[in-house]
């Protein structure tokens, strides 16, 4: 009762003071007003002057309802104050006109002047807390202060960048009243945040444009990442980080489709799924959902769906030596419609995974080949990424256990195109015993002996930009078959590319052969084999026919077709793969080198020994006509001496009929004459 007593006691006489103070400034200038006129003028009062002398004495302090209440303010920091020319009364409202001392004021109201940011604080956690009387609840003065408040853009403010995390801090740090006594999902919310990159920056480097606590959560609009309207909801997270990140989707374009972000964030992992709320740096973390809480269901092997009974057991074991797994990605980032709000996060999904949200660019490509023109037609033959690759074990294709190992990639392709398979069944091409073909090739061969660096069928045909061979865009298009046999062949495709068979020097408007007329498409042999040197005449009279007829009339044709090896071929003299016209110096039939050529069989061949006319025939009167006449001139000699002795021949037959019986009359004349005895009786007979 005393102190109460000793503190109206001090209210009243600072009131008097004040009073007489006025008089005596009062009765002053009414008897000497021309002193005032010739002095300095007077200085400008300091604001709220009145109130200060109460206020500005440090050792006010009532006690009201047994709690002592401070009353000092500090005059100065008043002064410089955003709010000093309004003077106490302007936030103090209802104080206007009142006596002194005065009763208690009524709670400054900053909606009065700021509204804006008193109806977003309104709608946000905090003013929801206050309107049910959480007296943890934070108010206007516990983040921006009372008497002392200056513009958030000068470092003395409470609120300037800088500060904003220690403001935030005063509840969200562990072990205040806040963090123990209300749930909030996050936790070390001020300890992570200073070791992020954001709180590096920020802390540590002074960087005042890192962004801080009020940069993600907005300064008074904060509300729960599950309400729609908060800036870190699902559907606004993209939008709150781009405000300083702006080219992140040409950042992530080649692994992440990014304007999904905005279009369709439930296909896309946000950016909280890859990078902590508050623990950010420039690696991926284990973070969103934990994959734990994920297995407390899929762990067990029994779980099925419950529409069509599909097992939903999920290997750990397969999931943590996985691909994803090893760059630290999450079941909630593929698997991105789960909602951590829901007690089943996982009853949200309504659609399968989306590998192309991350895998952007094979993505497109999928999309454009035969498999992904099938699988947008929802054919059940189509395949899929998971088919090749798996589900939640995928691994790297230089694992050896990955299915796009190289040794493995003919068997996954067979799968599907080994014959009587479903694409084999469907197929309507000339290849058939594709596999088969392709184990028993050289290619083939190299890749049982372990040579991972020959071709597979991914090597031609591409991983995922599977086409046809009659689109143009497609790797074994025929014009685009010495560039795919040339990522390997490179010096032989450079030989290709200068011979007459290349389209750019050829100029011909018939198809011209590429690599896999040769050489097949699948069952490729090598080319040092009998069967393939054999079979070479045949490949090339396939185009030039009537030069192969005359090859094979020819010495060297016709030993060959006998199966002698070592007679010269098509491509012993015209070359392989650099196949020129005979006019063209760098020919192996040009004058130059035509000598050199015949000498790699004939090791004495001249030039004069190299004017054998390889393919000189009799049926050609325009290009040969020596051997054209000659020929048919000896065919018509011989073909008269024949008739003539044949004509000859058959007058000759009767005469030669009736001398023979002559002949044979006469001989049995002769013969009966031996025969008979001559009469050898005497006249006395």
């Amino acid at each position: 009762m005393a102190e109460r007593m000793n503190t109206r006691r001090k209210r009243r006489c600072a009131g008097l003071r004040v009073v007489v103070a006025m008089l005596v400034g009062t009765a002053f200038s009414l008897l000497f007003p021309e002193s005032l006129g010739h002095a300095a003028a007077p200085e400008k009062p300091q604001p709220g002057a009145e109130c200060l002398a109460c206020h500005g004495d440090k050792s006010s302090a009532p006690t009201r309802a047994g709690k002592t209440t401070p009353l000092y303010v500090d005059g100065k920091k008043f002064a410089g104050s955003v709010h000093a020319s309004f003077g106490c009364t302007g936030c103090h409202a209802d104080l206007e006109g009142k006596d002194f001392p005065h009763e208690k004021p009524a709670p400054v109201q900053c909606g009065t002047c700021h509204t804006t940011e008193q109806e977003q604080h309104a709608r946000s956690l905090h003013g929801k807390a206050i309107a049910r009387g959480d007296t943890l609840a934070p108010h206007c003065v516990n983040c921006h202060g009372n008497h002392d408040i200056v513009p958030v853009k000068d470092p003395r403010s409470a609120v300037a960048p800088l500060k904003v995390p220690l403001v935030c801090g005063q509840c969200h740090r562990e072990g205040t009243a806040v963090s123990r006594n209300r749930l909030i999902a996050q936790d070390n919310i001020l300890e992570n945040y200073s070791e992020s990159i954001h709180g590096e920056a920020l802390l540590k480097k002074g960087l005042s444009v890192a962004p801080n606590c009020a940069t993600c959560h907005t300064p008074h609009l904060i509300l729960p990442h599950t309400d729609p309207a908060s800036s870190i909801n699902r559907k606004n997270i993209a939008a709150t980080c781009t405000k300083c990140h702006s080219q992140i989707e040409t950042v992530h374009r080649k692994i992440i489709r990014g304007e999904l972000w905005e279009k369709q964030a439930n296909v896309l992992p946000s950016c909280p799924d890859c990078h902590q709320p508050h623990k950010i740096r420039n690696v991926f973390y284990d973070q969103g959902m934990a994959n734990a809480d994920c297995m407390r269901c899929h762990a067990d092997e029994k779980l099925r769906r419950g529409r069509d009974g599909k097992s939903m057991y999920v290997n750990l074991e397969e999931v943590s030596h996985s691909r994803h797994s090893q760059k630290g990605v999450a079941c909630s980032q593929c698997h991105s419609e789960v909602n951590a709000s829901r007690v089943r996060p996982c009853e949200t999904i309504t659609r399968g995974v989306d590998c192309t949200s991350c895998h952007d660019e094979v993505g497109k490509l999928y999309a454009a080949s035969i498999h992904g023109q099938l699988n947008a037609k929802n054919d059940p033959n189509a395949p899929t990424c998971k088919e090749c690759h798996g589900t939640h074990g995928v691994l790297s294709k230089q694992d050896i256990d990955s299915p796009s190992f190289p040794t493995n990639v003919p068997g996954l392709c067979a799968r599907c195109h080994r014959e009587g398979n479903k694409a084999a069944v469907r197929y309507t091409g000339r290849q058939h015993e594709i596999i088969s073909n392709y184990t028993e090739s050289i290619h083939g061969t190299l890749l049982k002996n372990g040579l991972t660096v020959t071709a597979t069928c991914t090597s031609c045909h591409t991983a995922h930009s599977v086409l046809p061979r009659t689109d143009p865009k497609s790797s074994v298009n025929a014009a685009n078959v010495p560039t795919t046999c040339g990522r390997c062949h490179h010096g032989i495709e450079e030989q290709f590319e200068t011979s007459i068979h290349a389209k750019r020097v050829g100029g011909s408007d018939k198809p011209l052969p590429v690599c896999n007329d040769c050489h097949t498409a699948h069952a490729i042999r090598r080319t040092d084999e009998n069967s393939f040197r054999l079979d070479v005449m045949s490949t090339c009279g396939r185009c030039h026919a009537e030069i192969a007829k005359t090859y094979f009339e020819t010495y060297h044709g016709k030993v060959s077709r006998l199966g002698y090896t070592k007679a010269a071929k098509c491509y012993d003299c015209h070359g392989a793969h650099d196949i020129m016209a005979v006019t063209d110096p760098r020919s192996h039939l040009s004058r130059a080198n035509v000598a050199a050529t015949c000498q790699k069989c004939h090791a004495g061949a001249t030039r004069r020994f190299a004017g054998y006319l390889t393919h000189a025939t009799h049926h050609d009167p325009r290009k040969y006509p020596f051997l054209f006449y000659t020929f048919w001139g000896m065919t018509a000699l011989l073909l008269g001496t024949f008739v003539v002795g044949g004509l000859h021949t058959l007058l000759w037959l009767p005469r030669a009929f009736e001398m023979r019986r002559e002949l044979r009359a006469a001989e049995a004349e002769h013969e009966a004459s031996k025969e008979t005895p001559p009469n050898k009786e005497g006249p006395d007979a």
